[in-house]
């Protein structure tokens, strides 16, 4: 692969294990080769943050950007989240040849769960008190049903301070029970939702249920 390498990326391979070890285990980063979009990473250091490897394929949509000609501008510090709920502040520098034609791209994703743990810990332990009406203002609120169960569960994790991928057997069946307690399971499609944002199986967010309802 790396004899047919534009001189250009070749030159910025050794700069993506620089900036991973600087930035340590949270933080991969990706050299893309876009002319090849399906097989287009040339390197790739911490490639356990989103689990690829060399050879892999570009996200769809800046697949969908290089073939519509819109690949062209940076986009940095954005917001991705991970198939396990992982949150990921991430940026692709779009990186252009000798005639400023778009050759590829570098892409940090920098995995920020460990960090929100800490900011959580930290704003619980500042907490002075927050009355129940300004709790409410909060709301549940949504143009539809879906919306109002999407709005509930991302409440009830939110509130938890632990992204997915880090809870245990014992912090989902939390969720499950707090969940509950709010009515969720009661709208239609709620298990299969919850199952999904989990990570389980539904038959196994059933088994939290009637753990949590036995207890009660």
């Amino acid at each position: 692969m790396n004899d047919k390498l534009h001189p250009v990326l070749k030159s910025i391979i050794p700069i993506v294990g620089g900036i991973a070890k600087t930035f340590g285990k949270s933080c991969e980063v990706v050299l893309h080769d876009i002319t090849d979009p399906y097989h287009s990473i040339v390197a790739i250091e911490n490639s356990h943050v989103t689990e690829r490897d060399l050879g892999g394929s570009m996200s769809q949509a800046n697949i969908e950007a290089i073939a519509t000609g819109g690949f062209t501008q940076d986009q940095l510090n954005y917001v991705k989240k991970t198939a396990d709920g992982r949150i990921l502040k991430s940026s692709t520098v779009v990186i252009r040849d000798e005639a400023q034609k778009p050759i590829g791209c570098l892409c940090i994703n920098f995995d920020l769960s460990e960090f929100v743990m800490v900011r959580n810990s930290i704003n619980a332990l500042c907490y002075t008190g927050e009355t129940e009406e300004n709790k409410g203002a909060k709301g549940y609120q949504g143009t539809n049903i879906n919306e109002v169960l999407c709005n509930l569960v991302n409440n009830v994790l939110d509130a938890s301070g632990k992204p997915v991928a880090y809870m245990t057997k014992d912090d989902k069946v939390e969720i499950v029970k707090i969940l509950d307690q709010k009515g969720a399971f009661l709208i239609k499609g709620a298990i299969d939702y919850a199952a999904k944002v989990l990570c389980v199986s539904r038959y196994t967010v059933y088994n939290y249920l009637d753990e949590v309802r036995v207890e009660e």
